[in-house]
């Protein structure tokens, strides 16, 4: 393979490996997978065989749909000592969600995504599905990846919001100048709000979750139903997700760095 190809060749699988994970535990189809990376079916479906030679993805004999194979648990369970932070949360989580009676989750900054990492479900009878486990959204789209963006730089934000079209898939609410505008109250007050911009009557709010450098890696948020967000109650709402993340920031600066 020409060395100018392996850059290509990796960005497919990791495209591949994630659009995977996106739909487990179901799992999906080669033309489904197809789509979801805007690859040619038959480079899917030879990706996917070489993969699946290595481990890395697996097959249902009977339904034909594809998941993330034994080899990547094995390698998972090897970087979740250096990179899972749910061991520390779920205590947090569970506070969280006892004390506002809302849907609570954690989220990690993955490049220009977060990914939710873990949930716990609140006392409220009512609740949002917007988010779930394994689920993928930009950054500057819901409460946990409106919050980690707006802790970023500025420069860092000016670079993101250049690079990336919201509208195409999220809609007019995620304009540069509607999230920028997220932006700047969010910073204002801390914690941010996404008002039913995703799905009608489901709210968000969202703090960030800091490492040891102070960067804002990782953001803890609450989804409910609209009347559950009412606008004297969000200041509340919003200093307890505060004071829960600051708790599992010094949680996190406490526990021993690994080398490496």
């Amino acid at each position: 393979m020409a060395d100018e190809q392996r850059p290509q060749v990796i960005g497919r699988v990791g495209a591949l490996l994630r659009a995977i994970a996106g739909h487990e535990p179901v799992g999906s189809s080669t033309s489904d997978l197809a789509r979801a990376t805007s690859l040619a079916r038959p480079t899917v479906h030879r990706l996917l065989t070489s993969l699946a030679d290595e481990g890395l993805v697996d097959r249902d004999p009977k339904t034909g749909r594809w998941s993330l194979g034994p080899e990547l648990y094995l390698l998972g369970s090897l970087a979740a000592g250096r990179y899972d932070i749910t061991d520390l949360a779920r205590d947090v989580l569970r506070d969280l969600a006892r004390e506002t009676g809302e849907s609570a989750f954690l989220s990690a900054r993955r490049g220009d995504e977060t990914v939710c990492l873990a949930s716990e479900e609140g006392s409220f009878p009512l609740r949002s599905h917007v988010l779930h486990v394994g689920i993928r959204l930009p950054l500057g789209v819901a409460s946990a990846g409106l919050v980690i963006l707006s802790h970023l730089s500025d420069r860092d934000i000016d670079e993101y919001l250049s690079r990336t079209d919201l509208t195409a898939e999220w809609g007019p609410d995620h304009t540069r100048q509607a999230v920028e505008e997220r932006i700047a109250a969010t910073r204002l007050a801390g914690y941010s709000t996404n008002p039913a911009l995703l799905v009608e009557g489901s709210w968000g709010m969202g703090a960030a979750v800091f490492d040891h450098r102070d960067a804002p890696v990782w953001a803890l948020s609450i989804t409910g139903v609209e009347s559950r967000f009412r606008e004297d109650r969000r200041p509340e709402l919003g200093e307890l997700l505060l004071r829960q993340a600051h708790r599992l920031t010094q949680l996190l600066r406490q526990r021993p760095r690994r080398s490496g």
